[in-house]
């Protein structure tokens, strides 16, 4: 079966499980979070999609902010908190606690777009 028949992301759906090498446990990185980026067509989802699901897998046990910061950079420098929140939905499949790492991310990428607008 061919890798691009396996991907679980599909439409609005955006599953993580599709962006992380085989058994990895922890999203991190900037450098790993545009990946995930660029390859999911997030931006282009937000544009054309009145709502967009992040699907994070049942084994995961790590996601740092600076992962989710760069995931979500133009969409919530776009949206705004609320409307970020409002927009993009999570389900956990598993029992990581990501909240606040998405929460402190939020919040550097707001902070850091009013320090230099």
């Amino acid at each position: 079966m061919s890798k691009l028949a396996m991907k679980k992301s599909k439409g609005n759906i955006i599953d993580l499980d599709d962006f992380r090498d085989a058994r990895a446990k922890v999203f991190t990185g900037r450098d790993r979070g545009m990946t995930v980026r660029k390859q999911s067509n997030l931006d282009n989802l937000e544009d054309n999609n009145k709502e967009i699901i992040i699907r994070i897998p049942t084994d995961i046990y790590s996601i740092n902010p600076s992962f989710f910061e760069e995931l979500f950079v133009n969409v919530v420098r776009k949206l705004g908190r609320e409307d970020f929140f409002k927009k993009v939905k999570f389900e956990s499949k598993g029992s990581f606690p990501y909240e606040k790492s998405l929460n402190d991310a939020v919040d550097r990428i707001l902070r850091n777009s009013t320090a230099i607008d």
